[in-house]
């Protein structure tokens, strides 16, 4: 029953204005009787006059002229002589008259100063809401958190509910479920521009921004007629907030579908180029093993029979680095994490880098024992031979390649310290993207830049990280890997 009261009054202010003046009339009426009973003094104009007064700053110049004259009435009828009449006696008629002048004078006044604050008040509220609407906005890139926010915007522009409906999916605020039929009406609702609709108490609009409708809202207000504006204002930012997020969602369709096809015409050119050497070698050793392998002696045989596994393996690294990249762009890459010895797989790994170290020494040094990893041990050995490859490349044919292994808290860590050129400062995060090299690099080494772009998203899909610097001693470029170590 008091919700129902609360209600009746929420929804009619003025009318309760009006009564709220009445009532202020009448005790002002049993004041001034109490008074003149009491003390004998019937001069108690003021006493009216104070009343409308109070009516005027508390409920506006309307229920203050009420006021007024209904003040006026009840002093001439109760307090004026002849009392309880209409009559007035001449010597009375001047203050009566200058009662009424005051009173409606300062009532309208008093009034129009009350409400002159309350629309002030209204407009720095519509200011601040659609001030913090417009950064809400702005700052927002999804479709959905638009038009929560819209809907969230609306309810409090209407000091009551609303509803969002776009691409079928509905946003309330508050957080409940809206009537079915105002749905349904909702997505059938046709009406062009600002045009509005109407059902039950919900108010419902379009939502259009470039001449295409994005989808509706709907809103049951307590105050339409001064909150209006506000609300199609908030409608029309809204729709441009939506409008705003599919043509940057294109946008970044249309940059992906560009990068894509730079990365393919990348790789495609990466192909041709890097694996012609590879097959040129092992298609010139099996030619030559197939024509004049009788007349070769063991050791030429042998040497183009290593041509031909170093090249094929080679060829194998490349081809292999290309599946993991494509897998790492489409986030397909499986990680099988297990424990594993990091020891052993650099034991493994340099062996297999014998024959491919020419003149090259590789020095290990592990420090501690026990190390295990967390991760994909052929993912590690994958993205360490990458490193390592690029170590041996850039190293003089006399140099030496570190490799060394220790423990950091909780971190494995692996570093590979060769004895090239290095790279400049500057240089150094970025020698981790794709198709990257370094200008100090050998323009006659071949590559495609790949080689640690993939081993940064082989490390980081096993939890750990991949950062390069300079060697402090001498010319060179150390590469660390690390890893989280296996829980005992």
């Amino acid at each position: 029953m008091s919700d129902m009261i609360s209600n009746w009054v929420r929804r009619r202010p003025r009318l309760v204005g009006y009564a709220s003046a009445i009532l202020v009339v009448l005790l002002a009426n049993l004041l001034a009787l109490i008074v003149a009973e009491g003390l004998g003094y019937v001069r108690v104009s003021m006493i009216f006059l104070g009343g409308v007064l109070v009516v005027a700053v508390l409920l506006g110049s309307g229920p203050a002229y009420l006021a007024a004259v209904l003040g006026f009435v009840s002093y001439n009828f109760y307090l004026v002589e002849p009392r309880f009449t209409f009559g007035v006696e001449s010597e009375d008629i001047i203050i009566l008259v200058v009662f009424l002048a005051v009173a409606m004078m300062t009532g309208g006044l008093a009034g129009r100063v009350r409400d002159d604050a309350i629309r002030a008040q209204e407009r720095a509220r519509t200011s601040g809401v659609l001030f913090q609407a417009g950064r809400d906005f702005a700052g927002m890139d999804e479709e959905a958190e638009i038009a929560q926010r819209l809907a969230t915007g609306l309810a409090e522009a209407a000091q009551g509910q609303a509803v969002v409906l776009i691409d079928g999916r509905c946003f309330a605020a508050p957080d409940q479920d809206p009537p079915d039929t105002l749905i349904d009406a909702l997505a059938a609702l046709e009406a062009p521009g600002a045009t509005s609709a109407k059902v039950g108490d919900w108010r419902l609009r379009n939502l259009w921004a470039e001449g295409r409708r994005l989808g509706a809202a709907a809103w049951r207000s307590d105050d339409e007629p001064d909150g209006a504006q506000l609300i199609h204002v908030l409608l029309d930012m809204g729709a441009t907030s939506v409008a705003r997020a599919r043509l940057s969602r294109a946008w970044a369709e249309v940059e992906a579908t560009d990068r894509t096809q730079s990365l393919r015409n990348a790789l495609l050119s990466s192909i041709s180029h890097d694996l012609r050497t590879p097959l040129a070698s092992i298609q010139a050793s099996a030619s030559s093993l197939r024509a004049f392998g009788d007349t070769f002696d063991a050791e030429v045989r042998n040497d183009l029979l290593d041509t031909i596994q170093e090249e094929a393996e080679r060829l194998n690294a490349f081809v292999g680095n290309l599946l993991n990249m494509t897998k790492l762009e489409a986030g397909a890459l499986a990680i099988q994490g297990v424990t594993f010895e990091m020891a052993e797989s650099l034991d493994r790994l340099v062996r297999r880098f014998e024959r491919r170290r020419g003149g090259r020494m590789i020095a290990i040094r592990v420090e501690g024992d026990r190390l295990a990893a967390w991760g994909d041990p052929i993912l590690f050995e994958q993205a360490l031979a990458n490193v390592l490859e690029n170590a041996l490349r850039f190293s003089p044919e006399q140099g030496t390649v570190e490799v060394s292994l220790q423990r950091r808290d909780d971190m494995l860590i692996v570093e590979v310290a060769d004895e090239g050129p290095g790279v400049r400062a500057d240089e150094l995060a970025r020698i981790f993207e794709k198709f990257y090299r370094s200008p100090s690099a050998n323009t006659n080494l071949q590559g495609a830049g790949l080689g640690l772009s993939i081993v940064k998203g082989l490390i980081e899909a096993m939890g750990g990280k991949a950062i390069a610097r300079n060697r402090d001693d001498r010319d060179g470029l150390v590469v660390a890997l690390i890893l989280p170590s296996a829980k005992s």
